[in-house]
C-alpha cells in the first residue's frame, strides 16, 4: 500500500473533540491520484512509484509529458512525484491505480511536504530575528544592519552559514509527527491538527510518518 498521496491545501478551521476543546486543523482536498509509472531495480536502480494529481488539458502539458499519457491511455495530470517503496510494494500496483484518502485512518501520524511561502529578499531582523543596531543619537541607517562580519587577517573570508540577508522561504519545507484527526473519504478530505506549510491552493505531500514507523518496527523486534 501505498504510503503518500498528493494533495492542495485548502486553508484553516476549527473543530471540537468529545470534551469541547477547540483544536486548529488544516483541511487538505486530496482527490485520487493515479499511479502513472513504476520504477524498478531491474530497469532504474531503485523501486518507487510515480503519482499524478490534478487532472487539466493536455493542451497546458508539453510535448514529452503528453505523450507519456497517451502512450499509457491516461488522463493528463498536472503534478507527478515519486513515492519510494518497497519492490513488493510496487509490484502490487498497476498502471492507472487509484490512491485514495483510505491509505490513511484517524489518528495516524503523518509527515507534510510542501513549499513554504516566499517572503522575498529579506534583511537579518525579519529573517533572522536579530535585534539590529541601536537608534540614537549619532546612528545612521544602522538600526537594521548585520554588523561586523570581518575576522581581521586571517582568514580573510566569509565563513559558510553566516546569517546574512537573503531570500527568505519558497523552500521545500517538512512537517514531521502530525496528528491526522479526520479522513473524509467521501469529500476525499484530510483534516491535519495544526499549521503546514505553503500557501492555499498549494500542493501538499503527506506521508506516514517516518519515525512512528521505525518506532513501531524497533518496538515489535524487542517482543
Amino acid at each position: 500500500m501505498s504510503r503518500a498521496i498528493l494533495g492542495k491545501k485548502l486553508g484553516m478551521t476549527q473543530i471540537f473533540d468529545d470534551v469541547g476543546h477547540r483544536i486548529p486543523v488544516t483541511v487538505l482536498a486530496a482527490s485520487p491520484n493515479i499511479v502513472v509509472q513504476k520504477r524498478t531495480p531491474a530497469k532504474h536502480k531503485y523501486s518507487a512509484i510515480q503519482i499524478g494529481f490534478e487532472e487539466i488539458p493536455g493542451r497546458k502539458l508539453n510535448k514529452p509529458r503528453l505523450g507519456t499519457f497517451e502512450r499509457l491511455d491516461l488522463k493528463t495530470q498536472r503534478y507527478l512525484r515519486e513515492v519510494r517503496m518497497t519492490p513488493e510494494e510496487v509490484d502490487a500496483y498497476k498502471i492507472g491505480d487509484q490512491i485514495t484518502v483510505s491509505i490513511f485512518e484517524d489518528g495516524d501520524f503523518v509527515d507534510v511536504v510542501a513549499v513554504s511561502k516566499g517572503r522575498g529578499f529579506q534583511g537579518v531582523v525579519k529573517k533572522y530575528g536579530m535585534a539590529g543596531g541601536t537608534a540614537t543619537r549619532g546612528t545612521h541607517e544602522n538600526m537594521r544592519h548585520p554588523g561586523s562580519i570581518g575576522n581581521c587577517e586571517f582568514p580573510g573570508k566569509v565563513w559558510k552559514g553566516r546569517r546574512l540577508p537573503g531570500q527568505m522561504g519558497n523552500k521545500r519545507v517538512t512537517i514531521q509527527n502530525l496528528r491526522l484527526l479526520k479522513v473524509d473519504t467521501e469529500r476525499n478530505l484530510l483534516l491535519i491538527k495544526g499549521a503546514i506549510p505553503g500557501a492555499k491552493n498549494g500542493l501538499v505531500m503527506v506521508q506516514k510518518a517516518v519515525k512512528k514507523q521505525r518506532s513501531a518496527k524497533k518496538k515489535a523486534l524487542l517482543k
